[in-house]
């Protein structure tokens, strides 16, 4: 690597870029820049060569074309040691470039506004950008590469001590960049996927960006980081704004997720309460202060550092309650300044605060399986009582079409084997993730006690076998919610009538691994 003499800067972010540029302008730099660069560095006296003097050539389809010329990929390209490229480079009068600035148009912002065409969607893919990128990166040996303004400093500080930028930091500015063009590239192949409505191409590109690093994993020997989605809408855990407590850990991301998309579920104010991605108590109400009630009385022994999540603000009234237990976190749209006030007197408990904007689910699940990917649409079916059968002889009263919804709701956030219990617009108990329903029914069946009696039962997937509503009938439970479709429906709904128990079909399967 020889000392930086001449560099190239064309950016779309000028963030710090016109005092990058005369910082580098002070410590001999000569500089060549592009259309608006050109005039932001011209208008700030900033000493500049525009391109079009170095390739003799003029920009041309309206910027469509300016660097695209072998007066630049030639002086970004050749090998500094290597002769016959030098002797080229003379033949040719080329002069060499060691540094580039570039990041690139716009086209994530620019898909994001609501009423984008596609003829602009397309005017904002930037060509020539990625190709000088590409081209310094591939020669990192001799060109430092800048696609973030938040590496002037350091290159800066390099090229002051020494002229010139030490090896590990252009391999790792390489690395961005190819990053930072495989992004671009990632999300502009999604945009037109998206176009054409194919959620799952052939070839398959995802690109997310580092949201903070974590202290560990699941367990404190797993290293692990928090990676966010570059479209992804408000409402939802990657977008919400801590407002106290410690920071995130892996296993709170999860279980914050977990409870988001619970009471997303909901339209009445809600309260949800989770541990290990399970909900432990869920309540609705007429107010927040209600469901969190419901929520509490649910299972007051596992909401004990447990994720709580409102899809209602957080009041006064409500904070003063929560502040009475040991939380890990809380979750809502809103947080009222006098229920800030009352929490934040818990140094460690997590605020984190969604926005009043309506979450969007992501369309599709991604799960990372040993050597590939598992891509499904998000499960966001619902059902209303016209959509379900009722098979039995026994119609469900409207109360019990009320608590069979509600739970409905609910089991299909519960891992499989998926049991739960409800009275009264709230959980009485829950069986998860068993291996067989039986046995998750038996955990929600003892957990509700003696509240199973007149209380309402939901199952995520069919009864193999009529011992599940047999059991449910000893306990008193007097409505049945469940997909249907078992070999053996006949000897359930027969059980079910043996009982006096209603019990509805919804012909919607809701397994959640």
């Amino acid at each position: 690597m020889t000392r930086i003499r001449r560099a190239l800067i064309s950016v779309s972010d000028k963030t710090g870029i016109v005092e990058f540029a005369k910082e580098l302008t002070r410590l001999g730099v000569e500089i060549i820049s592009t259309g608006g660069t050109y005039r932001t560095l011209l208008e700030s006296e900033v000493p500049v060569t525009a391109i079009s003097e170095v390739t003799q050539f003029p920009e041309i389809l309206e910027g469509r074309v300016k660097t695209l010329h072998p007066m630049v990929h030639g002086g970004l390209l050749a090998l500094r040691d290597r002769p016959s490229h030098q002797a080229q480079l003379e033949e040719h009068q080329i002069q060499p470039i060691d540094l580039v600035a570039v990041n690139l148009y716009p086209f994530q912002q620019t898909i994001s506004k609501e009423d984008v065409t596609m003829e602009e969607a397309i005017e904002n893919i930037d060509i020539g950008g990625p190709s000088m990128v590409r081209s310094a990166a591939k020669n990192h040996r001799d060109v430092t590469v800048i696609v973030d303004p938040v590496d002037y400093d350091k290159v800066l500080a390099e090229i002051s001590e020494t002229g010139e930028t030490n090896e590990k930091t252009r391999q790792q500015l390489a690395a961005k960049a190819f990053g930072h063009t495989a992004a671009y590239d990632s999300i502009i192949a999604g945009y037109l996927n998206q176009q054409l409505g194919d959620q799952f191409p052939e070839q398959l590109t995802v690109t997310y960006r580092k949201q903070q690093g974590l202290r560990y994993g699941e367990n404190p020997h797993q290293q692990a980081s928090f990676y966010r989605e570059p479209m992804a809408s408000s409402g939802l855990i990657a977008t919400a704004e801590q407002l106290h407590g410690k920071e995130l850990s892996y296993n709170n991301i999860q279980d914050a997720n977990a409870a988001i998309e619970l009471v997303n579920e909901f339209s009445d104010p809600a309260v949800v309460a989770v541990k290990h991605m399970n909900p432990c108590g869920v309540g609705i109400g007429p107010t927040v202060d209600e469901a969190y009630q419901k929520a509490y009385e649910a299972d007051p022994v596992s909401i004990f550092g447990g994720i709580i999540a409102s899809n209602r603000p957080i009041n006064a009234t409500v904070a003063t309650k929560m502040k009475e237990i040991f939380l890990e976190i809380i979750i809502a749209p809103y947080f009222e300044k006098e229920a800030l006030e009352i929490l934040k007197t818990k140094k460690n408990l997590r605020l984190i605060e969604l926005g009043l904007d309506l979450a969007k689910p992501p369309s599709v699940k991604l799960t990372s399986v040993g050597g590939g990917l598992l891509i499904q649409e998000t499960d966001t079916a619902t059902v209303s009582q016209e959509d379900c059968e009722v098979v039995t002889e026994r119609t469900p009263s409207e109360e019990e079409w009320k608590q069979l919804l509600f739970a409905w709701r609910v089991v299909k956030h519960v891992k499989s084997n998926a049991i739960v219990l409800a009275k009264g617009s709230r959980t009485l108990g829950v069986g998860a993730g068993q291996m067989n329903r039986v046995g998750s029914a038996a955990i929600a069946i003892q957990q509700a006690g003696s509240e199973s009696v007149g209380s309402v039962m939901a199952s995520d997937a069919f009864f193999p076998m009529p011992d599940t509503v047999e059991n449910a009938a000893k306990a008193g439970i007097t409505a049945i919610i469940q997909p249907g479709g078992s070999i053996r429906d006949e000897d359930s709904i027969q059980e079910a009538n043996k009982h006096g128990i209603a019990m509805v079909f919804t012909g919607v399967r809701h397994f959640k691994h």
